[in-house]
């Protein structure tokens, strides 16, 4: 068996005993056509998948530091990552009204272009550097971070265009299922990053011989290719509405629902979102998720090579078991949503801060043992099961179909603002050189996460009772 496939096996094995849980929970029935069902699977599949390799092509530059050793310390590596996500969290000012004018249909196809473009620029500057072919020395910082700036542009494109799309597809009543779909998504994404992008590095270190350079800058150009392929299938099978595909469109019963009139001017949407204070807290919520993930999802396999531990079990499967956590956290917040707490996000998102509370604290104690792995992959579950519940469902929820870019980019704008915040703030307190080898000495990295685990938790408990309503309401808080 190849070792792609492998690797894979799990997480198919994983998606499969999913899809049978789902398809066996009782339906809610909307009147949706069989028709409609198939043409909307055909709607957001792609679509979703065009957002699994932008991950893919975001978070190789994590494994690119890996591989280029010594030529990115960490502190560059925090330096490029936190001038990315800087970009990649002020972009939704500009891409939030610009997805709500275009539709995420055309917006998605730009992320997917802009993205494969800009990982192709790093993967010819890589691959010039270490042929001896351009020397950057004290500019490569600087270099990589300008690409990787306007990657993350592009790339901020495609959380808005995934809700915009999918908010005139799903009632309120299938959003929470739906938001478990948005966290396998997300999963894939990092799955594809992490493992595929470790399996290209390997393929290259094997495939020349010692002493010769080998081609890791293929870790971009793989999913360059891979966005190139997807703009084409979307500009086929993605369509922004129902009635753009054939069907008919409906009442979503979201906070845009009974809302005829023209669109309002940008800037009075955007009072609207900063005024409404349960946007304002899910997008609290989702800074402090932003620090978290980041906190966990980059920094433990750093952890891991400096402390010597990259040949034991979690490291060297740690996309697949990130993708493994990421799905059962993205359905079991999705389902219970839906089936327990009657599409109320706040209840799900307060459980899974309880469960990141809980799993910081432990992590303080146990920092030196063998269970750090297995911690962080349940802190993965909790954080990625709140990312896809908030940004993914509840930023549909509360900006409606009609406003809905307006409303990620305000959240999903805090996430990456949390994530820059993280990524200099652990750029520089983390240990080097040797002091790095020692875990004991990385007591900073949980540390620093349980503040913001407990004010994640303590903002969620203030929307448990929050709700969509239709125009001329206010969602009760």
């Amino acid at each position: 068996m190849p070792a792609w496939l492998e690797q894979f096996a799990p997480i198919l094995i994983l998606l499969v005993v999913v899809g049978i849980v789902i398809t066996r929970l009782p339906k809610v029935n909307l009147g949706h056509s069989a028709a409609f069902r198939t043409r909307r699977l055909w709607n957001w599949l792609p679509l979703g998948l065009t957002y699994a390799f932008l991950y893919m092509g975001r978070y190789n530059l994590t494994v690119s530091k890996n591989a280029l050793g010594d030529l990115m310390s960490k502190a560059d590596f925090g330096t490029i990552f936190f001038w990315g996500t800087l970009t990649y969290g002020i972009s939704f000012v500009i891409n939030g009204p610009l997805t709500d004018r275009f539709g995420g249909r055309k917006t998605i196809m730009w992320a997917a272009a802009g993205s494969a473009v800009m990982n192709a620029a790093m993967g010819f500057v890589t691959m010039a550097m270490l042929n001896g072919d351009i020397d950057l020395g004290n500019n490569m910082v600087a270099v990589f971070s300008l690409m990787y700036a306007m990657n993350m542009y592009f790339q901020s494109f495609g959380a808005v265009s995934i809700v915009k799309v999918n908010a005139a597809w799903f009632h309120v009543r299938e959003r929470g299922v739906f938001g478990g779909i948005f966290g396998i998504l997300i999963s894939l994404g990092v799955y594809f990053a992490f493992d595929w992008g470790k399996m290209i590095v390997t393929w290259a270190n094997n495939s020349v011989e010692p002493g010769q350079v080998a081609p890791v800058w293929w870790v971009f150009f793989a999913p360059a290719v891979m966005l190139v392929i997807f703009f084409v299938i979307d500009y086929f099978l993605v369509r922004d509405t129902p009635s753009d595909a054939g069907h008919d469109d409906f009442d979503t019963a979201d906070a845009s629902s009974g809302d005829d009139g023209e669109r309002l001017p940008v800037w009075e949407v955007a009072k609207k979102m900063f005024t409404n204070p349960v946007i304002i807290t899910i997008g609290l919520i989702e800074f402090c998720s932003g620090f978290l993930r980041n906190a966990i999802m980059h920094w433990y396999i750093i952890f891991a090579k400096q402390t010597g531990i990259m040949d034991s079990f979690i490291p060297q499967n740690w996309g697949m078991l990130l993708c493994c956590a990421g799905i059962m956290g993205g359905v079991f917040a999705g389902v219970i949503s839906d089936r327990v707490f009657n599409s109320r996000r706040g209840p799900v998102a307060a459980i899974l801060y309880g469960g990141m509370v809980l799993g910081g604290g432990v992590l303080i104690g146990l920092l030196t043992t063998p269970m750090v792995g297995w911690i962080v992959i349940f802190m993965s579950l909790c954080i990625i099961g709140v990312h896809g519940m908030l940004s993914g469902t509840a930023s549909m929820d509360f900006g409606g179909k009609k406003n809905v870019g307006v409303a990620v980019g305000l959240i999903d704008g805090l996430v990456y603002l949390g994530t820059a915040f993280q990524s200099v703030l652990y750029g520089n307190i983390l240990p080097s050189g040797d002091a790095a080898k020692d875990p004991a000495n990385w007591n900073l990295w949980p540390l620093a996460m349980l503040p913001m685990a407990i004010i994640g938790l303590i903002l969620a408990t203030r929307i448990w009772n929050a709700k969509p309503k239709p125009k001329g309401e206010k969602a009760a808080a």
